[in-house]
């Protein structure tokens, strides 16, 4: 590797924070593998490919690839529907495999034909409760194993089979579930430098092993390197061929925005921009060749990537590394692997999907308008307990008729509704003009038109944190603002904090009354945005700003 392509002095951070990334990802793939219904296996092969590929091919220097917590519940119910189609896994094998290669050939084309400009438009409260909803079913599904019992293999069995979880549990593995629990959260209060996670591995399969305690463990995992897996793909029957594109199409959409939400954690932590369509096929490539080897899908991994990049990665290469290291261990640790304890694994689902769950969102419910919190909470029930399917296809088209309405009704009372503009260009208004000419430099002000829906968040929250540094504050002019929902407060309220952290001050003025009831109603005032700092009048605004900052 020639200076040309790589600037050698990343190489050591880039070596820690692959490694790192690579031992956290670990037991998380083994987890992930058992989760989806193929094995401990099939979540160590895809992490393998993802890991590798994503990050050569990628659109995100530092991002970390694998499978994940969303990935993994819609990977589990793909395989609970072939099996019910087929009626063994055997037999179901092809139609997962083919189902996995084309989620991953999507994504290519999704980054191809610029599909990730789109991605931004998802409304709030489908993401929302899509994200939570896949948390509870990570934590109904692993209650039996914790306690190391089978499983049933849908929410609503198991909540049907609940008495058994109280009258034949094994007492072994719920204390070494606990147990992985307990120091899954109370390690890092000791040391961040080694992840609980791998330590809470560690520990609980050490004591069930060493006390010779009788619980369901993972079992013979193949070593060496896969093989290719295509038999039987271009034989299925073709009553499944929906079966395939409906959950390829879940996947894809589903990993891309599970990766690009990533991708942009990585930009505000290293002040970089990331290639979103590259990004998308650099995933799908790596989705693509996991499923030949029968590995499950993934995404790029939030906890993974900020772990690189906090223990010193900064190129692709940090990516690859984690990938490789995950490779190692299949070709020499897999025996070990064998004798770690389904429990475990459970005991470290449990809180994972825990932080999967969109605390805030359920936290706003009562206080964010009732169309979004209906929105968010039938989706929210469809994905647990219904079809993970239709709970995208129902949210998205509730949200799109709500849109619908709140626009009739804006129109229909004269109001104006247009488009939100940007700071280049954007012509200062008559009463501001004598103000703009003196502080232009040092103060910035944002008109905003018409309702901030979910359709305008990630343009205006681009708009708005790409401010210059030396600009001291913003002032957002709200007065043709008659409505904001769920997305847009979330979206106000993370641009205006990214602004906080970089010192520059944000003041509104004229803010109406649903507007103003609904900052209020989630703390965003006071608690973002002072009181002392909202006017009726521009003019307020302005003498506020002479005032205090000796402009």
């Amino acid at each position: 590797m020639s200076s040309k392509f790589y600037d050698f002095k990343y190489l050591k951070g880039d070596l820690t924070g692959g490694l790192v990334a690579g031992v956290v990802a670990l037991p998380l793939a083994l987890a992930f593998g058992v989760q989806s219904g193929l094995g401990a296996i099939a979540g160590l092969y895809g992490a393998i490919a993802i890991g590798i590929l994503a990050a050569i091919f990628g659109g995100t220097a530092t991002q970390a690839s694998g499978p994940t917590g969303p990935m993994t519940v819609v990977s589990g119910a793909l395989v609970v529907a072939a099996i019910e189609f087929t009626g063994s896994l055997e037999a179901a094998m092809p139609i997962i495999i083919i189902t996995f290669l084309l989620s991953g050939l999507f994504q290519i084309i999704f980054g191809l034909i610029n599909i990730a400009g789109y991605v931004k438009y998802f409304p709030y409260p489908v993401v929302s409760g899509f994200m939570s909803g896949v948390g509870l079913i990570i934590i109904i599904l692993q209650l039996f194993p914790f306690v190391g019992l089978n499983s049933a293999k849908s929410t609503w069995l198991v909540m049907q089979d609940l008495p058994r979880l109280f009258n034949e549990f094994n007492p072994y593995a719920l204390a070494l579930g606990g147990i992985t629990v307990i120091i899954y959260y109370v390690f890092p209060y000791l040391t961040k430098a080694i992840p609980s996670a791998l330590v809470a591995l560690i520990i609980a399969s050490l004591v069930a092993y060493f006390l010779n305690w009788d619980v369901p463990i993972i079992g013979e995992i193949p070593s060496g390197l896969p093989s290719i897996q295509i038999e039987g793909l271009l034989s299925i029957d073709a009553g499944a061929y929906s079966l395939v594109a409906e959950y390829a199409l879940v996947l894809a959409v589903l990993g891309s925005i599970d990766s690009l939400l990533t991708s942009v954690i990585a930009d505000n932590m290293t002040k970089t921009k990331h290639n979103s369509n590259r990004e998308l096929i650099g995933q799908g490539i790596g989705n693509s060749i996991a499923a030949i080897f029968g590995g499950i899908p993934g995404a790029g991994a939030t906890k993974g990537t900020v772990i690189n990049i906090n223990s010193g990665g900064r190129t692709r290469l940090s990516g690859a590394i984690h990938g490789l290291f995950l490779l190692a261990v299949l070709l020499g640790l897999g025996k070990l692997a064998a004798h770690i304890p389904l429990c475990v694994l459970a005991g470290l689902l449990i809180p994972i999907a825990f932080k999967i769950i969109d605390v805030k969102g359920l936290k706003h419910l009562l206080v964010v308008p009732k169309a979004d919190a209906v929105v968010l909470i039938i989706v929210l029930l469809i994905t647990t307990f219904g079809s993970l399917i239709q709970a995208v296809g129902i949210g998205l088209l509730l949200a799109s008729l709500l849109f619908m309405k709140r626009a009739s009704d804006i129109g229909e009372k004269g109001m104006e509704v247009g488009t939100i503009a940007g700071f280049d260009g954007e012509k200062p208004w008559q009463d501001e003009i004598e103000f703009y000419e003196a502080y232009k430099d040092k103060v910035y002000i944002k008109h905003l038109y018409g309702p901030l829906f979910f359709g305008f968040t990630s343009h205006f929250q681009e708009e708005i944190t790409n401010i210059p540094s030396q600009v001291k504050a913003l002032i957002i002019r709200m007065d043709r603002v008659p409505y904001i929902d769920q997305s847009g407060l979330y979206a106000l309220e993370n641009a205006v904090l990214e602004l906080e952290q970089r010192g520059i001050q944000v003041l509104l003025t004229a803010l109406q009354e649903q507007p103003k009831d609904k900052l209020v109603s989630i703390d965003i005032v006071p608690d973002l945005i002072s009181e002392a700092h909202i006017f009726d009048e521009i003019n307020a605004a302005f003498d506020y700003l002479k005032s205090h900052y000796k402009l």
